[in-house]
C-alpha cells in the first residue's frame, strides 16, 4: 500500500485531533468529579451544622 505524504499527514493531524478531544473529555471529567467531591463536602459540613443546633 502506497501512501503519499499528504494520506501520512492527514492521518496524523487526525490522530492528534482525536487525541486533543479525549483530553478536553478527560480533564471536563475529573473537573466534574472534583465540583462534585466538594459539593458533597459542604453538604456534609452543613448538615453537621445543623445536627451541632439541634
Amino acid at each position: 500500500m502506497n501512501l503519499s505524504h499528504e494520506d501520512v499527514v492527514r492521518a496524523h493531524v487526525s490522530a492528534r485531533l482525536i487525541e486533543a478531544q479525549h483530553g478536553r473529555q478527560g480533564r471536563r471529567l475529573a473537573r466534574a468529579i472534583s465540583t462534585s467531591r466538594k459539593a458533597e463536602q459542604i453538604a456534609q459540613q452543613a448538615r453537621l451544622a445543623i445536627a451541632r443546633t439541634l
